[in-house]
């Protein structure tokens, strides 16, 4: 699975509506279905002792080290061999085609390699066995993980890999000027405003184009100044004082100049690209960013640094990515399938995640290894961005969520409405979607 959020394709506000209109969301009748399905349906499909050949399916494997894992686990289960099946990289393409054979009910993936917030979706249609707990070291793993596989108080993924953003910033520059990296939103902006000018660079960019991207951008944004987007009850509360806050943050950078209109249109890739070839400061971005940015070809090669994200008055809020693993309701061979899990979220397998995958791992002890700290010196940081970073929302319609947040976040840093405006509209999506 990617390093990086699910992607997603804008969806307009009329686009929206209709969709609300007309039932073909995950709210009212499709989400009561769903949880109608939940407490009462029928039993799995598949066979829950199954044993015998299984398949991963999993998004493009670009680093190619699951197939070094599988080919061991292989030579140890002649009998239970495992099969890569490798989606295509974008994970809403991923997610398009798990929906698809899922819900035709076809038996042809036994494990599936899950982005942290399909679970409730998956586990609310009822396309993924409900998990026991004890079989797993998820005492062993970063607490923050763990909430990501759960689903109405039952465990349905098991966190395979963790993930947190950081800021990257040019610490040449930073040193040549006799300053420290910013730890607040003010250092920030006046960092960005004036020493990246100074030097020739845009000051700071994260991923502002409307996608899954930007809703997490904006979540932590709104997270850090002290709102969210739902309460604890699920209750839409994005309309607040303090949510406008942190999106009038990201909308001022943009009018101030700080942040680049090119930001507007930035997936991870491109503010990768502009932040590793010195266009860019600061850049707020995923850990897959540092060995490609440390790498051959780099204009920044031992010319950048990492800390975490700042917030309105220290440390912000980060959002939780990653993947975990879950077995398929419908495939006949469940039991080999929760055994390939025990592997791959095993200590062995989730070192060989890191070392030869370079994706952080959900088992706590491996970031302070010193071996693999000395590789990659990133770790220590982004541990503490693990810890303090919270979920998105855990609900089934968070596909639909997520593009209501994107589209009205847009809208926001593009001075098409103001804070008030964009955030009160997108409170009454969220009520009609949640509902």
């Amino acid at each position: 699975m990617s390093n990086r959020p699910a992607a997603q394709s804008p969806l307009s506000r009329r686009t929206l509506a209709g969709a609300l209109a007309g039932g073909t969301l995950l709210a009212g009748g499709a989400g009561a279905l769903a949880w109608r399905v939940l407490a009462g349906g029928a039993e799995p499909a598949g066979d829950p002792n199954g044993t015998g050949p299984v398949t991963l399916a999993t998004g493009k494997d670009t680093t190619g080290y699951l197939r070094g894992v599988l080919a061991d686990w292989n030579a140890a289960h002649p009998a239970e061999p495992a099969e890569l099946v490798e989606l295509p990289e974008a994970a809403d393409e991923v997610h398009a085609q798990l929906a698809g054979e899922l819900g035709r009910g076809d038996s042809r993936f036994d494990v599936l390699n899950l982005d942290v917030v399909w679970t409730a979706e998956f586990a609310a249609r009822r396309w993924i066995a409900p998990l026991d707990e004890a079989r797993f070291p998820l005492d062993r793993f970063l607490p923050p993980v763990l909430s990501a596989g759960r689903f109405a108080g039952r465990l349905y993924a098991v966190p395979y890999v963790a993930n947190a953003a950081m800021l990257y910033y040019r610490s040449d520059i930073l040193a040549a000027a006799g300053q420290q990296p910013p730890t607040s939103w003010a250092e920030l902006a006046r960092q960005a405003s004036t020493l990246a000018p100074a030097a020739g660079l845009a000051g700071y960019a994260g991923q502002f184009k409307p996608y899954e991207g930007l809703t997490v951008n904006a979540l932590e944004a709104v997270r850090s100044a002290g709102g969210d987007l739902l309460d604890g009850s699920g209750a839409v509360v994005v309309d607040s004082a303090r949510a406008r806050a942190g999106l009038e943050f990201l909308a001022g950078g943009l009018r101030a100049g700080w942040i680049p209109q090119a930001a507007l249109e930035y997936q991870e890739e491109e503010s990768r690209q502009a932040f590793q070839d010195g266009h860019l400061l600061f850049l707020r971005n995923w850990p897959y960013v540092y060995p490609a940015a440390q790498g051959p070809g780099s204009a920044v090669t031992g010319r950048f640094g990492v800390v975490p994200l700042p917030g309105p008055d220290g440390p912000g809020s980060g959002v939780l990515g990653g993947s975990g693993l879950a077995v398929s309701r419908f495939s006949r061979r469940q039991r080999t399938a929760r055994a390939l899990i025990a592997e791959l979220t095993g200590r062995q397998v989730q070192r060989r995640v890191l070392a030869e995958g370079g994706l952080p791992p959900v088992w706590a002890d491996l970031y302070q290894d010193p071996e693999l700290v000395a590789r990659f010196p990133y770790l220590p940081v982004l541990r503490s961005a693990i810890l303090a970073a919270g979920a998105r929302p855990g609900i089934p319609q968070y596909q639909q969520l997520s593009l209501a947040v994107s589209e009205a976040s847009y809208e926001i840093l593009r001075g098409r409405r103001t804070a008030a405006d964009g955030l009160a509209r997108l409170a009454a999506d969220l009520r009609d979607i949640v509902r």
